[in-house]
């Protein structure tokens, strides 16, 4: 499969660099794909790898990973092309995060989420909330841990959700279809009190979440 990942921190490298891995065909999108740090990343994650402006990476992927900073998000999208995701799934891991003198907090929430601005941002992409909630060295490895952690996800498409569902099993993950985009509402909470416990209790990223039925 050809997947396309926006964005290139850790969460979009460590992801293209592991789906490179598994055999998939990846292109990393970047406003600057020339860049010292890519070109070395680029020869590390191997032949299956490569780096792309974001434009190529959204016409490139016929699955598009959305790994970017909440403040940068947008813009993203709108340099990569609103129409060139028309019909793709679109994952999305963003949480809305912003940072004050008490350290992060969720900056949107309660009447809206990230997922849904994402949606209205591609209207016409198959956007799914996943993989928000957890480190990026467990987004491919559910059982990073030692036990086998559940992922939760949300959309407004019923097919999109069955096809990331298929892509998230295919890596060992139960799934949990909480139901529509606005649901994402309730997964990025959840994906702030990750991020609470790692700055308040344990300082690293070696926990996740699993519901007990």
């Amino acid at each position: 499969m050809n997947i396309g990942i926006i964005g290139t921190g850790v969460v979009g490298q460590t992801l293209c660099t592991g789906l490179a891995s598994k055999g998939h065909m990846v292109k990393i999108g970047s406003r600057d794909p020339q860049s010292e740090k890519l070109q070395e990343w680029k020869v590390q994650a191997g032949s299956n790898a490569s780096t792309g402006t974001l434009e190529e990476t959204a016409k490139f992927g016929d699955l598009i990973i959305l790994a970017t900073n909440w403040n940068g998000t947008e813009n993203a999208l709108e340099q990569a092309g609103p129409d060139n995701f028309a019909g793709k799934v679109v994952i999305d891991t963003t949480n809305p995060l912003s940072f004050g003198p008490n350290g992060p907090d969720l900056g949107v929430g309660f009447t809206d989420s990230a997922g849904e601005q994402v949606q209205r941002y591609i209207p016409q992409a198959r956007v799914v909330k996943a993989l928000n909630i957890v480190s990026a060295f467990m987004m491919l490895d559910p059982n990073a841990l030692g036990e086998t952690a559940d992922m939760f996800i949300a959309g407004n498409d019923a097919g999109a959700k069955k096809e990331v569902t298929a892509f998230l099993e295919e890596f060992g993950w139960p799934v949990i279809d909480l139901g529509g985009i606005e649901e994402s509402r309730l997964i990025e909470a959840l994906g702030m009190v990750w991020v609470k416990y790692y700055f308040s209790v344990r300082n690293n990223g070696r926990h996740a979440f699993k519901l007990i039925r």
